[in-house]
């Protein structure tokens, strides 16, 4: 399909709910940081949850290639999924840039992408690109099927994601306060997995499979030292003790959460999920499903602009 309007105009996507809520004033701003650097664009406002989607799916058919998010990882997550879902231009043409408004922001940190308005629309306007690498999730009873862009989890990890709403208000430490207040009520089950190289079946706490660095509000829940793109990262937890949490928290923070004993580090292309377990799936800091599921990656699949 050939595009109807230039590709230098940028479709942007404004979550207003975004990060506590984005107000008038932020996006005048905004679009008038556009407007300094010459930059075409038209804007539009979601009215419900995952209207990214609808709205992105609407745009590319219209002929938009250049997006940009202004909102935070969950709006960049249905972002992601409705470029990846759209079937009128190969998600590799499309190009994604991020003006950071959200609760934890983590994925613009894997790309030093300014909190600042101004600084990141003038990122836009360097045009600088990398194309990324996005995971794809396809639940086995359902065949539902959704993508992520950061990281997803399991487990626990899930487990956090669903009962974080109400800490939303203390932002990046969102994560953190609400894995405090659902350790005590969390049960660890069993499942069986199968990362290529490696088939278990036991009781697992946690498993978090990484595509970037950072997630849980600038946790480091994967071993990122060594990364290969083509790759998930994952950690795996059989089973920890809240004292430990406590104790390693700033090798969460710091990178270092391969130097936790209880922990284990892997890479695979793809990880099978069977359980008759109910075990929560989170992905990109979003709620997905319960159940068994495949996960595999999509190499090089989408462009961002980075700094």
């Amino acid at each position: 399909m050939k595009s109807k309007t230039s590709r230098l105009e940028w479709y942007l996507i404004c979550n207003p709910t975004s990060g506590g809520g984005i107000n008038h004033r932020s996006i005048k701003r905004i679009l008038n940081y556009f407007k300094k650097f010459n930059l075409s664009y038209q804007l539009v406002l979601t009215e419900y949850p995952h209207h990214e989607e609808k709205l992105v799916r609407q745009a590319i058919k219209n002929g938009y290639l250049n997006f940009v998010c202004i909102g935070g990882d969950g709006t960049i997550h249905h972002m992601i999924n409705g470029i990846m879902k759209q079937t009128f231009v190969d998600p590799k043409e499309v190009t994604l840039a991020a003006i950071p408004k959200g609760t934890g922001n983590d994925w613009v940190k894997n790309y030093n992408i300014s909190n600042s308005e101004e600084k990141a629309v003038e990122l836009i306007h360097k045009n600088k690109r990398l194309t990324q690498d996005i995971g794809k999730i396809t639940l086995n009873t359902s065949k539902k099927v959704s993508f992520f862009t950061n990281a997803a989890g399991l487990g626990f990890d899930a487990y956090v994601v669903k009962n974080i709403e109400k800490y939303r208000k203390w932002k990046k430490l969102a994560y953190l306060l609400g894995g405090l207040t659902s350790f005590a009520s969390f049960k660890e089950s069993e499942i069986e997995y199968n990362l290529g190289s490696l088939v278990k079946k036991n009781k697992l706490f946690m498993m978090n499979i990484g595509l970037c660095k950072y997630s849980g509000g600038g946790m480091q829940l994967t071993d990122y030292s060594n990364h290969q793109q083509g790759f998930f990262d994952i950690t795996l937890i059989e089973s920890i003790t809240f004292s430990r949490i406590i104790r390693n928290l700033n090798n969460l923070y710091k990178g270092k959460i391969a130097k936790i004993r209880e922990v284990e580090c892997h890479r695979s292309k793809k990880i099978e999920v069977y359980t008759n377990q109910n075990y929560y799936i989170q992905a990109d800091g979003e709620l997905i499903d319960t159940g068994p599921a495949v996960f595999e990656i999509i190499t090089s699949a989408i462009q961002f602009i980075i700094a």
